[in-house]
């Protein structure tokens, strides 16, 4: 009885639906990898109309957490579950990993270290 009253999926509705421009007749089977809206490739744009162009991009937060997802998603499908999987995924890791050990251990020793002119 409660439930015609309180409907706890609303608020994260969004999160599970798809994009709007998705049409599954047009574009077939759903890719969370792909973007569905309109083309307009960076590459296409001359130098004069980079002002228009960015002016076109949607850069409000969920268009960013969209774009962010996409990029997770092409890179899972891509290095981590491929059908023939390589090591890729795992030299990724270990470079990153390394990376942020290399400055969380270096960042103290070096945090004193500024460019100063010594005169």
């Amino acid at each position: 009885m409660l439930d015609k009253f309180i409907d706890l999926t609303k608020p994260f509705q969004k999160y599970v639906e798809y994009p709007k421009e998705y049409n599954p007749r047009v574009h077939g089977p759903y890719n969370p990898a792909q973007y569905y809206g309109k083309p307009d490739p960076l590459s296409e744009v001359k130098v004069g109309e980079l002002g228009q162009w960015l002016g076109r991009r949607n850069f409000s937060l969920p268009a960013i957490r969209s774009a962010l997802g996409r990029a997770m998603w092409r890179y899972r499908l891509k290095y981590i579950a491929p059908k023939k999987a390589n090591a890729a995924f795992i030299f990724h890791f270990m470079f990153v990993t390394y990376t942020l050990n290399y400055f969380a251990y270096e960042y103290p020793v070096r945090k004193h270290h500024t460019w100063a002119i010594y005169h």
